[in-house]
């Protein structure tokens, strides 16, 4: 018996450790760096990593990830391989074939790594693991759902590294002020709003980042936890304990806090009581899904909120985008077409005076994104936000008692001197940080 004890006792101290996370030395973390510089390097280093075993693979596939800054990790079955992608600045790049042998092993240890179940092949599975990277801790998000060929799965790479100032976020001078000002008042609601993979929890982030001190409480519910701030309790929604977002905001109120961070607005019930918090004395931050800063009050309308309570207890509405910030290696400048030096002198007509751009003339020059192999062939690299905010002031607050639509709020709006997010990307293409191209198609103009 006592045999017996110590084996499931030595079993399980044995379990802990391969499926805690995986660690990645810093020598090897250094060759990694000098070896990859670019996702022909990654292809090249896997494809002489195959023959190693499955626990080096899954390091090496990591490491290298991680150090071309890559947001995700897809490998997706076919009928006789396997095919890696990573996502950089947004967009997904090909590597390389894995054999399917080769991909099942990988799979399986990711499996174990993070904590699902091996001998569940027929149902999605979400799980996480740590990576320990030289002095840094960085969690993987993994998601395995059901293929024709078996699982696909994507390893969401969530690098504390990646989290931003303030003042980092791509800001206009004046917008910067604006949210200096907006964080440190005492109360209100402050909503950013743009589809998944937008950077919305990367501004929040900021926020909290800004406003971290001993003499202010914040509290956070979040659904995952995606990166933990020092000084800030966070907690995760975990909703087979009935631990929702409703329920969990409503504990919060109680611990007396001055800020606020809830990851998203869902449902009624959070949404009221996350206004209610906002009108009695607290700071919320939150997130909806919203095209844009005036969608914002339409969809809480749409989820059962009152609009005499939205007026009062919301300050600032964000609509954020992330643009591809063109490579300062390889990047060219030409000069502007007419037709679209026309289209630019007409859409930012009539800016408010505060705002500053350069120049623009019938001989001014834009960035066009060329390709080297620093950027990967895509002429850019890095990411930066373009934003528009709706400022909630008195005139506003009395012109959402009418249920005014969202075409008329955003009139309304840039009236009282509201910068759309085609209008901020299109000062950006005149300070040189991203192209025309790419401001058009991510706001669809």
């Amino acid at each position: 018996m006592i045999i017996l004890t110590l084996f499931y006792t030595l079993m399980a101290e044995f379990s802990k450790k391969i499926t805690a996370g995986i660690e990645i030395p810093s020598p090897i973390l250094n060759i990694l760096k000098k070896e990859i510089k670019n996702i022909f390097d990654f292809k090249s280093k896997i494809e002489n990593s195959l023959d190693k075993n499955v626990t080096e693979l899954v390091e090496i596939i990591l490491g290298g990830a991680i150090v071309l800054g890559t947001s995700d990790i897809h490998i997706e079955p076919t009928e006789t391989q396997a095919k890696i992608r990573i996502r950089i600045d947004g967009v997904l790049q090909d590597i390389l074939f894995l054999e399917k042998k080769v991909f099942d092993n990988f799979l399986s240890r990711i499996k174990l790594l993070s904590e699902v179940k091996l001998n569940i092949t027929d149902r999605p599975q979400d799980g996480r693991f740590s990576i320990s990277a030289g002095d840094t801790s960085i969690e993987i998000r993994t998601s395995t759902l059901p293929a024709e060929y078996g699982e696909s799965i994507v390893m969401r790479i969530l690098n504390p590294k990646n989290l931003m100032s303030l003042s980092s976020l791509g800001l206009r001078e004046d917008l910067l002020e604006v949210f200096k000002k907006e964080i440190t008042k005492p109360n209100g609601m402050i909503i950013v709003t743009g589809p998944t993979g937008a950077g919305k929890t990367t501004t929040l982030y900021a926020f909290l980042k800004e406003l971290q001190s001993s003499e202010i409480k914040i509290i956070t519910i979040e659904d995952p936890i995606e990166y933990h701030l020092e000084g800030v309790s966070q907690t995760q929604v975990d909703t087979k304990k009935g631990y929702n977002f409703a329920s969990g905001l409503k504990s919060i109120v109680r611990q007396d806090p001055d800020v606020i961070l809830v990851g998203e607005i869902r449902d009624l019930e959070t949404a009221n009581i996350a206004l209610q918090a906002a009108l009695t004395g607290h700071l919320v931050f939150t997130t909806l899904h919203t095209n844009d800063a005036a969608g914002t009050v339409a969809r809480l309308i749409n989820l059962g909120a009152k609009p005499a309570d939205i007026g009062p207890a919301v300050n600032i509405s964000v609509a954020q985008r992330l643009v591809r910030k063109i490579c300062d290696k390889c990047a060219i400048l030409e000069k502007i077409s007419t037709d679209d030096f026309e289209k630019i002198k007409k859409d930012l007509k009539n800016l408010p005076h505060n705002i500053k751009i350069p120049a623009l003339t019938a001989l001014s020059k834009i960035p066009k994104a060329k390709g080297c192999q620093e950027c990967n062939n895509t002429g850019y690299r890095g990411r930066l936000g373009i934003f528009e905010v709706l400022s909630v002031d008195d005139e506003i607050e009395k012109f959402l008692l009418d249920n005014p639509s969202i075409a008329a709020l955003k009139e309304k709006a840039i009236e009282n001197g509201m910068i759309s997010l085609y209008q901020d990307g299109l000062i950006k293409v005149l300070e040189g940080l991203t192209t025309l191209k790419e401001v058009r198609k991510i706001t669809g103009e």
